[in-house]
């Protein structure tokens, strides 16, 4: 016996509707709508509109696609500190945090260096000395958050275009020993003209110390008589930088 019309379509909208809808012990996941929610966010207030855990939230959502992020996006946070403190931690320390495996910590490194190498392009690819903010945001990203001091140099042409840009040793929490004359002796292998000394202060403040004074002058004095120009000295940490330079040590 042939149904009725009104009942044929009355069965098929109730199966439809069995179909689309979870299973009682089985309810789509919470973070799901979060997530889109978070998305659309981004994609029409932009990345300002975030606080640094939800920036970093949408970077773990790709890494870690079946479950809520935000409580480890926030312990993150405030295990290192911010959203560019978190990028900047080693892997293994990235791996201590429960939920953090080598492939999360590997897309986090990842993204560091895709930040840095950006950075990068935009002081290689004008004069160092009229794009000085993009040196300075190029060197804060590339040391500052580091564990250990480095002492980087940027080699300058007589455009003060960059020749290279070399992390020359890399010491302790509080310490690098610097060689004046091997500096020196780098600078004339590169025949640079100028060259913009660079370290961090892993403890976070950039106030440069007696030795870092003491080991500056030692370069210029070296530096003077060979015709190679120190345009400045810059120390950076979490809270900030300091340019020998601005301060009239140089």
């Amino acid at each position: 016996m042939d149904a009725s019309p009104g009942k044929s379509e009355q069965t098929l909208r109730h199966v439809s509707k069995k179909l689309h809808t979870p299973a009682a012990g089985n309810p789509e996941p919470h973070y799901h709508g979060h997530r889109e929610r978070l998305r659309a966010r981004f994609q029409e207030a932009g990345a300002e509109a975030l606080p640094d855990y939800e920036l970093l939230e949408l970077l773990l959502f790709r890494s870690i696609p079946q479950r809520d992020v935000k409580p480890l996006a926030k312990e993150l946070i405030q295990r290192f500190g911010s959203f560019a403190e978190v990028l900047a931690a080693p892997a293994h320390r990235l791996t201590e945090v429960k939920g953090v495996g080598e492939g999360v910590a590997l897309d986090l490194k990842i993204v560091e260096a895709a930040l840095q190498r950006m950075a990068k392009g935009a002081v290689a690819k004008r004069t160092v000395l009229s794009s000085w903010t993009s040196v300075l945001d190029y060197c804060r990203m590339a040391m500052a958050f580091a564990e250990r001091e480095q002492f980087r140099i940027l080699f300058l042409d007589k455009k003060n275009a960059l020749i290279a840009d070399e992390v020359q040793q890399t010491g302790t929490v509080d310490h690098t020993p610097v060689y004046p004359r091997e500096v020196m002796r780098r600078a004339l292998e590169l025949s640079a003209s100028a060259i913009i000394l660079v370290h961090n202060h892993p403890s976070g403040d950039p106030t440069p110390s007696g030795a870092d004074m003491r080991m500056t002058r030692e370069l210029v004095d070296i530096a003077k008589p060979l015709g190679i120009a120190i345009h400045d000295h810059i120390v950076v940490g979490r809270d900030g930088h300091a340019s020998f330079r601005s301060l009239g040590l140089i």
